[in-house]
């Protein structure tokens, strides 16, 4: 028996009466052993047609689809945070491979893309942090206060708040959210330091997928088949372009309407235009839906100044909704997304109802992705099938 068939870190010492086909079996696999397979070639497949294959691939699947279902509900929160860092990795990767391209590395590309974000937000902070709390407490606190005045300037909004009980409703959470801010500190600690934490967490994972992206890239496709893997390729880095045009037109469009809207209320002297602007960015990410409903918190807001500036905001509102679908989109998107209308709508309902806010940001660019499969799959195979009938 050779003494080279034994790992020096396995097993130590080994015994004197091994028996006789195991040492026969290291000796051969000392002999398979070399520079360019150490731990020795493949050997031939499994009989996949045989009875007890069939079977054992049968019971093996029902039970990893059980195992699979079942950790993905107990881990559905971690797996959340991992799809928004993995998601915003390929958001940002544009920006890292346009730097990449002018001979920077990559792993400081990602420095300067984090560095870049961390400084736009420390700097914003930095300057409205203090207006924003103060207009956002005056916003909360005189909420009751300026639907009393809402409805002694117009009946009408009288009439509803009387129907509907609105300023009862309004004091009463108002009130219970003083309480709940004077009694729940340690609740209120609590959702902070989740928060905090699932933001470092996010922010980890996303600079470790952007620094590792092209090694997980090919990674991901040396699953495929070596004949398929060309076209999974293309379809792949098409996919990967979707996304990463999606967010990052999304926030830059988000961005233009925010300061928009701030400098159309400071013109208007509309109560609270900056913590009202923030809001708009804010929900504009939110697809379909977010405008909508930034549109008529504003509106509401601009009729304690007057009638007639709430309606010129509504009509800043429908030119700014125009001008995001027919100018800034095209512009900055370009045809990196392109989403029929009511897939769009269906998508944003579907994902929204599955995972909230962050479901409805991954919708579009899931359902872009899947058109794109759809149209470069099926409907040529569909089509080859139909001409092959014919």
């Amino acid at each position: 028996m050779s003494d080279s068939a034994h790992s020096p870190w396995v097993g130590q010492p080994h015994p004197e009466g091994e028996p006789e086909p195991i040492s026969a079996a290291e000796e051969h696999a000392a002999e398979l052993a070399s520079d360019s397979h150490p731990l020795g070639t493949p050997g031939r497949r499994f009989d996949r047609r045989s009875p007890f294959m069939i079977g054992l691939a049968a019971a093996a699947g029902v039970l990893v689809t059980v195992g699979t279902v079942r950790l993905v509900l107990a881990a559905h929160e971690v797996l959340l945070l991992v799809a928004a860092a993995l998601f915003l990795a390929i958001g940002i990767e544009p920006a890292v491979s346009w730097l990449t391209r002018h001979r920077v590395r990559r792993t400081l590309a990602v420095t300067l893309v984090f560095v870049v974000v961390l400084l736009g937000l420390a700097g914003f902070l930095w300057a409205a942090i203090t207006p924003l709390i103060d207009q956002g407490q005056a916003l909360i606190s005189h909420a009751p206060d300026s639907l009393h005045h809402l409805e002694d300037k117009y009946p009408v909004i009288r009439s509803a708040a009387d129907r509907f009980h609105l300023e009862d409703k309004l004091r009463h959470g108002v009130d219970t959210n003083a309480e709940g801010l004077r009694n729940g500190l340690i609740g209120a600690g609590q959702v902070v330091f989740g928060a905090i934490t699932g933001t470092v967490i996010v922010a980890v994972l996303t600079a470790y997928f952007s620094a590792n992206f092209p090694s997980l890239r090919a990674n991901l496709y040396r699953l495929f088949p070596h004949a398929r893997r060309p076209r999974a390729i293309l379809i792949g880095d098409a996919i990967f372009a979707k996304v990463g045009g999606y967010v990052l037109g999304n926030l830059l469009i988000s961005l233009i309407t925010g300061v928009l809207t701030f400098i159309w209320l400071a013109a208007f002297g509309v109560p609270f235009p900056l913590v009202l602007a923030v809001l708009v960015a804010v929900l504009d990410l939110i697809p379909l839906v977010g405008s909508t409903l930034a549109g008529v918190v504003i509106t509401l807001v601009s009729l304690t100044v007057s009638l007639p500036t709430a309606l010129f905001t509504v009509g800043f509102f429908i030119f700014l909704r125009l001008l995001e679908d027919y100018l800034l989109a095209p512009r900055i998107m370009g045809r990196t997304v392109r989403v029929p209308a009511v897939v769009t709508v269906v998508a944003v309902l579907i994902g929204g109802s599955l995972l909230g806010v962050l479901g409805a940001l991954l919708a579009i660019p899931f359902a872009a992705a899947v058109l794109l499969l759809v149209q470069e799959m099926l409907f040529p195979r569909l089509d080859q099938s139909e001409h092959r009938a014919g």
